[in-house]
């Protein structure tokens, strides 16, 4: 790590103020799932999901409708950005550096062509941007092709640029439908912690809850009878004429439904009682945006934005964790107790 940017690192014990609140910096932000999840203050299917103590000072990513909608739904702190030429020097230092980095390269379903791409490379914005601001704590996410591309070497690249600007790595192998997400959706957490900042406590995330599809979605009207935002807004393809294409599918009620694409075009899976595909907003739910986070474009272009997003009740399950262990680590500069590298610190404040 630059000695510069050394030297202006927050100690252990300044990382919070007297609120005990921490800044966040938000790369590849999106329409906004990760930064809602780390924000909290939202409610899904009944249960409100707090606010947390995460502050996000501002927002990038490279598409205009991304920017459009995180700025109608979470704030005007978003900038549309090119990351991989971005002026890093403009940007605020924070605390926590977020950054779901492309996925497309390293997903079944994308290109597969891993860190021999451009788009594959996109994540050393974040090496970067720590190289130059040296954040305590930085969360990666991605798809869990991550952990196999080229026999696992595309991970070690990742984990390797990192430990060399002075981080070390974790690695949470994360299934969505175990944390209250309804669908099946497979990723990989990456947290790089700064050197100085004793790490045995961070442990790993521990399951919550299951949720089926019919859970989600039966309270949902038919798409002309409802007045929230989105249900209107469906495919009206049939079934593929040959075979039994990816999206063909009938959504199964009384489990997880499939993972929610951003590819999907037309070929969204059917609904598992009316004979119809899913609409926006029923994928929104499964995704776990709140009603009240409106996608304004065309259905395409909103299912992009939506299958591309970090679910936000996942992203809150992240952001507490991390919360927790941060809080910890200011309880143990100030001689509150000592971690044994257990899974959490008995010391730790209670959210």
């Amino acid at each position: 790590m630059a000695d510069g940017s050394r030297s202006a690192n927050r100690s252990v014990s300044e990382l919070v103020k007297d609120d005990r609140r921490f800044s966040v910096v938000s790369f590849f932000a999106g329409c906004g799932g990760l930064d809602l999840g780390f924000l909290g203050g939202f409610d899904y299917l009944g249960r409100s999901y707090s606010r947390t103590r995460f502050n996000v000072l501002a927002a990038y990513d490279a598409d205009p409708q991304a920017v459009d909608t995180y700025a109608r739904n979470i704030g005007a702190h978003i900038a549309l950005a090119d990351l991989a030429n971005a002026e890093l020097a403009s940007m605020p230092k924070a605390d926590v550096l977020l950054g779901g980095f492309p996925c497309q390269e390293f997903s079944q379903c994308g290109p597969r062509r891993g860190l021999n791409s451009e788009r594959g490379q996109l994540y050393r914005a974040m090496v970067d941007y720590a190289e130059h601001h040296a954040p305590a704590l930085i969360v990666g996410e991605n798809v869990a092709g991550l952990l196999y591309r080229d026999s696992g070497r595309a991970l070690k690249t990742i984990q390797l640029d990192f430990e060399r600007i002075g981080y070390r790595s974790h690695v949470w192998e994360v299934r969505a439908e175990e944390f209250g997400v309804p669908q099946a959706r497979h990723r990989v957490f990456l947290i790089f912690v700064r050197n100085d900042i004793p790490d045995s406590c961070l442990g790993e995330l521990q399951p919550t809850t299951q949720i089926s599809s019919r859970m989600a979605l039966s309270d949902l009207l038919k798409p002309g009878r409802s007045t929230i935002a989105n249900q209107a807004q469906y495919f009206r393809a049939a079934k593929a004429g040959n075979g039994h294409g990816q999206g063909d599918e009938k959504t199964p009620a009384d489990g997880p439904a499939y993972t929610v694409r951003a590819n999907s075009r037309s070929r969204v899976q059917f609904h598992y009682s009316r004979p119809r595909r899913l609409t926006v907003r029923e994928c929104a739910r499964l995704q776990t945006f709140p009603d009240n986070f409106i996608f304004p474009f065309a259905a395409t272009a909103n299912m992009r934005l939506i299958g591309n997003a970090v679910p936000p009740v996942l992203g809150h399950v992240v952001a507490t964790h991390i919360q927790e262990f941060l809080l910890g680590q200011v309880s143990l500069m100030d001689g509150g107790g000592q971690c044994d590298g257990s899974e959490s610190c008995s010391n730790q404040e209670s959210i």
